[in-house]
């Protein structure tokens, strides 16, 4: 391996950033599906799971206190023949009606893909907006995409990346972190201080330091 280092401030160049934006196509490409739709679906079971009220309820100022909650839990979503497609753990979830936020703390997110290959997230706290639009992933993030082989013969490399806070925006898609960020992707390292990939335009900008190594 030979690390390799570029000055601070500014985009790589079109014919480096190549190589690179597909490294981060692997590395992203489900993060928006899976967080949107396991979230979603521990925001639709919280509500549903909230009984309802026996008698009209007092109208109370709108606070940041927590008006539901669920702890230790486990929320599974099954495909129609009965396989399990996506799981979320987590120590406690809490619903914050002055945000419209969920806050899940613990949290580590399964998801498998009908190719087999099982991608999973995890955080310390995963924060996502009332829309299920935005999604924070706050302490240790961690999203590893396991390595295998297709049908057809083609291999897939295993690809993590790691960074303490990664913030996830659907429409338009985005991953973006103001904190260095690291992405391996088989063999391959790459850190940064910071991150933005546009992900509808298939380009991911480093800031500050970045340094790769990289095995042919």
């Amino acid at each position: 391996m030979s690390p390799l280092t570029s000055p601070a401030a500014a985009a790589p160049s079109r014919s480096r950033r190549r190589p690179l934006d597909r490294l981060w196509d692997q590395a992203t490409i489900y993060l928006p599906v899976l967080l949107m739709g396991m979230l979603a679906l521990a925001s639709y079971w919280l509500l549903r799971a909230t009984p309802d009220a026996l008698a009209p309820a007092v109208e109370r100022p709108v606070t940041s206190e927590p008006d539901y909650f669920m702890r230790r839990f486990s929320v599974k979503l099954f495909d129609a023949d009965g396989q399990l497609t996506h799981e979320v753990f987590g120590a406690e979830a809490r619903h914050r009606p002055d945000t419209d936020e969920i806050e899940i703390d613990q949290a580590r997110i399964r998801s498998i893909q009908p190719n087999g290959l099982l991608t999973t997230a995890t955080a310390r706290q995963v924060t996502t907006n009332g829309e299920q639009t935005e999604f924070l992933l706050q302490g240790d993030a961690v999203v590893i995409r396991e390595g295998g082989q297709t049908p057809e013969g083609t291999v897939i490399p295993r690809v993590e990346f790691r960074g303490e806070e990664l913030r996830i925006i659907t429409e338009p898609q985005r991953v973006l972190s103001s904190q260095p960020v690291t992405l391996v992707r088989g063999n391959n390292r790459l850190n940064a201080d910071t991150l933005d990939y546009q992900g509808d335009e298939g380009v991911a900008v480093f800031q500050g330091r970045v340094r790769a190594q990289l095995v042919p």
